[in-house]
């Protein structure tokens, strides 16, 4: 394609502007060159002239003049280039997200509720972590690993869209439990950064592991946290018990997080504390994090280089030599 050729010395296209005074030069010129007989009267000469003939004869100068324009433009050496690039991670990044699937995420101050707007603005978040691995676990009264962390950020949205809030495990927040399993994920990582992003909407009140062992851990295993409280301030509709149909019953509740306790972990572990109270407000936190985490990726451009004056020299030596070739046949008599 011609909007891939460029010229490595495009001064040389200067000589260009010289080539309509010669083509004029040669126009005013050309009439000189040529013997003239004078004789008393044309009337002997019957039948029209060969007009053909008569302008053949400027072909040489044309073939000179295209052989010289091609010769200037080789000299401006077009090249075309293919770049390709090889990306190369300096530093690695493993995440594990630990997130609160207890009952209270089903509450309706953020919409449609807690747990559906926590999975779509992390599932975008996931999307952003081109070079990371990323891991999943989930805590309520006790706490799992839903995915092991992995480079596959097609599994961990699977299963990120998987979570639901389910009675297999028992309800509650057992917060220091969320974040010891999370430190056990990471504790053997090789990644330079090992970060943890808990969520939670509630207070510890349940599992067996302290919230404060659980940081000590992460600050042993140098792992930086950071925390999220989730929930509007104030009061929100959210479960209150459940129906003999087996469904919810909804009424209005008083929002409690321990903000003390998730900045206590963040500091110790060299992260941030945020507070979200809207959907826009979790997507600026998950957007923050995602801008202080940033993986180094060095990029490497290899270029690829390809002459195209060859082809414009080897068309300039057919013009020369269809010059020479016209003077010394067809056009013998005319030069």
């Amino acid at each position: 394609m011609t909007e891939d050729i460029f010229f490595k010395d495009p001064i040389f296209l200067w000589l260009l502007l010289f080539f309509p005074i010669i083509i004029i030069w040669y126009f005013f010129t050309s009439n000189k060159s040529q013997a003239l007989l004078k004789i008393s009267s044309t009337k002997g000469f019957k039948g029209k002239s060969n007009l053909f003939l008569k302008n053949l004869r400027f072909l040489p100068s044309v073939f000179r003049v295209l052989a010289l324009i091609l010769i200037v433009l080789a000299i401006a050496r077009p090249q075309s280039v293919d770049v390709s690039t090889r990306t190369k991670t300096n530093k690695g990044i493993d995440i594990v997200m630990a997130i609160d699937i207890s009952s209270s995420m089903l509450a309706q101050d953020l919409k449609p509720n807690r747990l559906s707007s926590l999975k779509r603005v992390a599932s975008a978040f996931i999307d952003d972590r081109i070079s990371d691995r990323i891991g999943l676990v989930v805590y309520a009264g006790e706490s799992y690993t839903k995915t092991p962390i992995t480079s596959d950020r097609g599994i961990v949205k699977k299963s990120l869209g998987e979570i639901t809030y389910q009675k297999i495990i028992d309800d509650g927040t057992a917060i220091g439990m969320g974040l010891a399993t999370s430190v056990n994920r990471l504790k053997d990582s090789p990644a330079k950064s090992k970060v943890i992003i808990l969520l939670t909407d509630g207070v510890n009140n349940s599992g067996f592991i302290d919230p404060k062992i659980a940081t000590e851990l992460a600050v042993e295993y140098g792992i930086k946290t950071y925390t999220i409280g989730l929930g509007s301030n104030g009061n929100a509709r959210a479960p209150v018990g459940i129906l003999p149909n087996g469904k919810f019953k909804y009424g209005i509740t008083k929002v409690e997080i321990d903000e003390e306790l998730l900045k206590t972990i963040a500091n110790s572990t060299g992260g941030l504390y945020f507070r979200a109270t809207d959907n826009k407000k979790l997507q600026e936190i998950y957007q923050e994090i995602n801008k202080l985490e940033k993986t180094k990726i060095q990029e490497f451009k290899y270029y690829n280089y390809d002459e195209k004056y060859r082809k414009l020299i080897f068309l300039a030596i057919g013009f020369i030599f269809l010059e020479w070739f016209l003077k010394s046949t067809f056009l013998k008599s005319f030069v």
